[in-house]
């Protein structure tokens, strides 16, 4: 199989700074943030990311499966974290140096623990509100209390990053496309 083209879609009032990279097909929704040194690879299918999520220094995003990786809204991907889940719903927040492996589907308000692992061996789905955290990986269910206050808190962190990133990074504008094979 040839190696996908070199497709980027980037939405006119997304802040994707240009020392990012990027490979494969890949769309970039509204509001959303691509901090430096961040990477995104759609190596054997497109990559589709949805509004308002904030994607950190050195954060990997991957997609090996030959379907579309859908990332949902208002994801937050922090400092060094790696996916490759197939699809990721909305709110959620994968923590630093956290890895999720690509047989791992994560639902909506999800929160994977800094430094955790999720890697079975077999496929899985994330309920809604699952928190993983802690060396051993241990699961637990959210009640969700705090929600409204977690989303404004991300919201003005957005801004905030709207506001800055440009006047220390270059970025990336509109719509590019790169050399394929």
């Amino acid at each position: 199989m040839a190696p996908l083209r070199d497709k980027f879609t980037i939405h006119s009032k997304a802040v994707v700074c240009q020392d990012v990279e990027l490979k494969g097909d890949i769309t970039i929704g509204s509001g959303t943030i691509v901090h430096p040194k961040a990477t995104i690879f759609a190596i054997a299918g497109p990559i589709v990311i949805g509004t308002g999520c904030i994607i950190e220094e050195s954060a990997i995003i991957v997609n090996r499966r030959k379907e579309v990786m859908r990332i949902g809204d208002d994801n937050l991907f922090e400092i060094g974290c790696r996916v490759e889940s197939p699809t990721v719903g909305n709110f959620n927040t994968i923590s630093t140096r956290a890895r999720v492996h690509h047989t791992v589907r994560i639902s909506s308000y999800c929160v994977i623990g800094a430094g955790c692992l999720v890697v079975p061996t077999e496929d899985e789905v994330l309920d809604e509100y699952t928190v993983i955290y802690g060396p051993a990986a241990d699961r637990r269910t959210w009640s969700g209390r705090g929600k409204v206050q977690e989303a404004d808190l991300r919201r003005k962190h957005a801004e905030y990053l709207r506001e800055t990133l440009p006047k220390f990074n270059r970025l990336r504008r509109g719509e590019a496309h790169g050399h394929g094979a």
